[in-house]
């Protein structure tokens, strides 16, 4: 029966059995997903307060290096460097005894006619039994025999020293053998060419050259000596010029 305050009309259709319970054991709607967290937004710069000066400036980056244009691998250059200081005194030695051993040669030549007696003198006392001339003959053989080694050892060191300088092989060796062939004429002359008082400084001058010899061969094999020696050639690594080329 309808409410007549209502005014609304009853259903003319029956309520159907169990469409209540139909709507009760309906499935719950599915829940809308949860919005994706947004990332924190930048922090932006503060805007500087309009009476606030404006920071200065950073230093300035210089430009990078131009590429080299000189080769770093470039060929040693040949040069002729300063000999040590070893080298230079035996230089030295040989030089001063080539001076006095050309003053001994003079010398020897001045007192020649005083010293060809005195020579026959001593070898006509190994033997007695020969005739004057043959005395005279074997004095002048030899005065000569011993002045000719002398010249002969004398232009021998000259050709060696430059061989020196050069740095050739085994010059020493033979320097060497030079000095002692000076020092067996100076032993064996003293008794036979070289007496007298005229033939007293003679002596003494000879015996000084052997004694610069002796100097100068010590001091070509120090170390130094040596080492330049054997270098055979001065080389230097490959400089720039400072100058640019003339076109």
């Amino acid at each position: 029966m309808a409410d007549p305050l209502s005014g609304a009309q009853p259903s003319d259709a029956p309520a159907q059995p169990g469409a209540s319970d139909r709507r009760a054991a309906a499935p719950p709607a599915r829940r809308a997903a949860p919005p994706a967290p947004t990332a924190p937004a930048a922090p932006t710069a503060a805007a500087p307060a309009p009476g606030a000066k404006a920071p200065p400036p950073g230093p300035a980056k210089p430009p990078p290096a131009r590429p080299s244009l000189e080769n770093p691998n470039a060929a040693p250059v040949l040069t002729k460097l300063t000999p040590p200081f070893s080298v230079r005194m035996t230089q030295l030695f040989w030089i001063l005894s080539f001076f006095i051993g050309g003053f001994a040669v003079v010398y020897m030549v001045i007192i020649r006619k005083e010293q060809l007696p005195l020579i026959a003198d001593a070898v006509r006392l190994v033997d007695s039994a020969r005739a004057d001339e043959t005395y005279t003959t074997a004095a002048d053989i030899v005065f000569w025999s011993v002045f000719g080694v002398l010249v002969a050892a004398l232009l021998v060191q000259i050709t060696l020293l430059v061989s020196f300088m050069a740095r050739r092989p085994k010059v020493r060796v033979w320097q060497l053998l030079t000095w002692v062939v000076q020092v067996l004429t100076l032993v064996l002359a003293l008794d036979l060419a070289f007496t007298g008082e005229r033939a007293e400084p003679l002596r003494l001058i000879l015996a000084a050259q052997c004694g610069l010899v002796l100097l100068a061969l010590l001091s070509s094999v120090m170390p130094k000596a040596i080492a330049w020696s054997a270098r055979q050639r001065d080389v230097v690594p490959h400089q720039k010029d400072s100058a640019a080329p003339v076109l």
